[in-house]
């Protein structure tokens, strides 16, 4: 009986010691199954945004700001682009409420009114010559300005463009912006008004010059149109209308 009991005792030891080589050699393929599926990983996760060429990166913003920029200019330069906007409507100046309260004051008000409709028709009416100056500014876009833009904030794009054009926009502005006030009245009484408000001691000095005015705020405008659509375009994928638009913003 006693040989018996160590007969099956050396049995089971046997039968204990093969399946323990059974399931290390399972455990070996399965760390070994296990490592290649990380080093798989690794290696896709390396690929991952590495896809894209430089070529890639710059046309794909260069795309994105001609949309961006296109489409800025079309909603700005068309009537009431500026006017009806609440956004970008340009207001009395700030700095001479005085000036325009004493015009209410003395029975210019629908002046004044007709003043600040002047002066977002200007806007748009400046909002249809930015095309080229736009077109040209992305044309000359380098491999840095194309990586800058990229990992940057989500208004990069805009502000390598009003970088890049305000300059020359403003120039092509100053002229139409200059034709168009002089079409009202008021714009009669703005430069003596404000000169007499300016010799009243202690008062902070304003500013004069409408046509600057005027520019910087159409400015401001048109690079907010500008950078909305640069957001879209990052946050929106039914706003990347392009394969290549898709490519780049979606990586």
């Amino acid at each position: 009986m006693k040989r018996m009991n160590l007969g099956i005792a050396i049995l089971m030891i046997a039968c204990m010691s093969a399946c323990a080589q059974i399931n290390l050699g399972n455990l070996d393929k399965s760390v070994k199954n296990a490592e290649n599926d990380v080093n798989n990983a690794l290696k896709n996760n390396g690929k991952k945004g590495k896809g894209l060429s430089n070529d890639d990166i710059v046309n794909g913003l260069k795309e994105a700001l001609t949309i961006g920029s296109k489409n800025s200019a079309t909603s700005a330069s068309k009537v009431d682009g500026y006017f009806l906007n609440p956004h970008i409507k340009i207001p009395f100046p700030k700095d001479a409420q005085n000036v325009e309260n004493t015009a209410r004051e003395v029975g210019m008000g629908p002046q004044v009114d007709k003043f600040v409709l002047t002066m977002n028709r200007a806007a748009e009416d400046a909002g249809k010559t930015v095309a080229p100056i736009f077109v040209d500014a992305v044309k000359h876009m380098t491999i840095n300005d194309g990586m800058s833009i990229l990992k940057g904030k989500d208004d990069a794009a805009t502000m390598y463009l009003r970088t890049n054009t305000s300059g020359p926009l403003k120039e092509k502005f100053k002229p139409i912006i200059q034709s168009s006030i002089m079409k009202v009245e008021v714009t009669k009484y703005w430069r003596p008004l404000i000169e007499n408000y300016n010799k009243i001691p202690f008062v902070e000095k304003i500013n004069p010059d409408l046509n600057e005015y005027i520019c910087n705020k159409a400015l401001d405008g048109l690079f907010y149109l500008v950078a909305q659509e640069e957001l879209k375009i990052r946050k929106d994928p039914f706003a990347r209308v392009t394969e290549l638009l898709k490519k780049v913003f979606g990586s």
